[in-house]
């Protein structure tokens, strides 16, 4: 098996516009889908610390030493979606596009924030 992605012809373009960025190309393997169906692609980069996840969500964290929040984990099942889709929609950075991505790790879509309405992974690296 190749170490590069695979693409099915519905190929989305990355906000930079240049590369195709899928949510399963981001991170490692984690727990099996059946069990954890969703995880967490967070921009670290771009927070600064607003700490509006951290009101919404018990997995989201401040840390003390960063100033910044962290997921307490990355894969998530149904029981946790609802709290990270709270988390991902109220982060004020990156205006509406959040720094806080859930995706769907059966279809490979972004749940939330979802900026462009068409699931697209909405990560700006």
């Amino acid at each position: 098996m190749s170490d590069e992605a695979e693409t099915d012809g519905d190929e989305a373009e990355t906000d930079g516009g240049d590369e195709v960025l899928r949510a399963s190309d981001i991170g490692g393997e984690g727990p099996p889908v059946e069990e954890k169906p969703y995880k967490i692609v967070f921009e670290a980069n771009k927070c600064f610390g607003a700490g509006k996840c951290a009101e919404v969500a018990d997995n989201w964290v401040m840390d003390v030493v960063s100033g910044m929040a962290k997921p307490e984990a990355y894969y998530i099942g149904e029981e946790d979606l609802a709290e990270n889709v709270r988390a991902a929609e109220a982060c004020p950075a990156k205006k509406d596009a959040g720094v806080i991505h859930v995706v769907d790790r059966r279809t490979d879509e972004e749940i939330a924030p979802d900026p462009h309405g068409d699931g697209t992974l909405s990560v700006d690296w």
